[in-house]
């Protein structure tokens, strides 16, 4: 089910990661996510060519590995398709469905929520902001 808790945490995510879906790469070359195994990023070069694309900013070897798996396309081979609208809003549901983020938004954890898609906190406030702002719009 649809509902405006979800739909506004889901859109104030992607506002916030996308630059309110101005940049669907990120503007970061990368580098910073170089040797990271959380990420799966065990070659060299692998925090360059899996850093954050698409709407949700999709980052790491695992993350397009298992994306492409999900969605039938090769994003382990291809990750700049990640950064393609018609693949990038794709791999944005998949990420939420398959982190559960619909239950969280659910029971109103925004704060959970942010931490799945960061890894932490960055942004918090403007996320949490644009997620008012959306709730608003949405239930009015």
């Amino acid at each position: 089910m649809l509902t405006p808790q979800r739909q506004a945490a889901f859109l104030a995510q992607l506002a916030h990661e996308s630059g309110e879906l101005r940049y669907f790469e990120e503007l970061a070359s990368g580098e910073a996510y170089e040797g990271r195994q959380d990420l799966g990023n065990t070659k060299l070069g692998d925090g360059k060519r899996y850093k954050g694309r698409g709407p949700i900013q999709l980052t790491g070897r695992n993350n397009y590995r298992a994306a492409g798996r999900a969605l039938g396309l090769d994003l382990e081979a291809n990750p700049e398709r990640a950064a393609d609208t018609d693949v990038g809003f794709r791999v944005a549901a998949w990420f939420w469905t398959s982190r559960g983020l619909n239950a969280l938004a659910d029971v109103g954890d925004f704060r959970e929520i942010t931490r799945r898609i960061n890894g932490g906190y960055n942004g918090l406030a403007q996320r949490e902001a644009y997620y008012r702002r959306a709730l608003e719009v949405l239930t009015h």
